[in-house]
């Protein structure tokens, strides 16, 4: 699952990542990703004890965003378009406010919802409403200025004492800064955090993996396309660990990168 949201910040040009974990997980990711050099980026960790809400996560994080415009990406959320890397090009280029992923969605009582005007601008973001005002859920992707920290620090806990992030996002709406990309028909977006959704997830990556004989999300694939690794800096890594179906992809990635660069025949 870490792959896929990983593949999304990483498609978004972001090189720098802080994972955020429960004690339990977080030395599995470092046993897994170390500092993250291997891909070309710069990954750390922060430990959080507790489920004290999504907002808290932009608290954890203050030493590596104050100041500075961020990127929040839950971790188990899967997005799949044509378009998805432009939009991310696009969101991350805003100097001033928020930008919001919505997704058309049957239940709306089950997510935050952002409800729009005729022009696209928000109107209201609530969480989890019982009359919802429209059917678009914001998805587990926001991209902040630099002024989501000190946001953050102004919510209090809601009646489930958690730090909403719906909050924060509400802030920038109020201040006419919440930009919102919906995400219409021939995109995928999958929030996989109970047993059904990601079972649907799976199976809906199966079908598309099984069809195109190519990844959804491989991080491999996309830092060696962004050039912030070489084929022989992968085919190091990939040459150190066992045999298995996703290395002979990368393998076939590598080969393919060097036919289309270097002519390979």
């Amino acid at each position: 699952m870490i792959y896929y949201s990983l593949s999304t910040l990483l498609l978004a040009g972001i090189r720098e990542i802080v994972l955020i974990s429960s004690p339990q997980a977080l030395p599995q990711f470092k046993s897994l990703f170390g500092d993250g050099s291997n891909w070309g980026i710069k990954l750390s960790y922060i430990e959080k004890a507790n489920p004290n809400g999504i907002a808290e996560a932009l608290l954890l994080a203050e030493n590596s965003i104050e100041g500075k415009p961020s990127v929040l990406m839950l971790g188990d959320n899967i997005f799949y378009g044509n378009a998805l890397t432009q939009f991310l090009h696009q969101a991350d280029r805003i100097e001033k406010g928020a930008t919001v992923f919505s997704y058309r969605v049957s239940d709306p009582q089950s997510y935050g919802i952002v409800a729009l005007d005729n022009q696209g601008k928000a109107t209201s973001i609530e969480e989890k409403p019982k009359e919802p005002k429209s059917n678009l859920a914001v998805t587990g992707l926001y991209f902040y200025d630099e002024q989501a920290l000190q946001i953050a620090k102004r919510v209090t806990p809601s009646a489930r004492g958690e730090l909403e992030i719906t909050v924060v996002n509400q802030a920038y709406l109020e201040k006419g800064d919440l930009h919102v990309q919906t995400l219409y028909r021939g995109f995928a977006w999958f929030d996989a955090g109970t047993i059904d959704d990601l079972m649907g997830a799976a199976d809906f990556v199966r079908q598309i993996e099984k069809r195109q004989g190519q990844k959804i999300c491989c991080p491999e694939e996309i830092c060696l396309n962004n050039g912030w690794i070489t084929p022989a800096n992968l085919e190091q890594k990939i040459s150190k660990q066992k045999p298995s179906d996703y290395n002979k992809y990368v393998i076939s990635v590598i080969s393919d990168y060097m036919d289309k660069n270097q002519g390979h025949n």
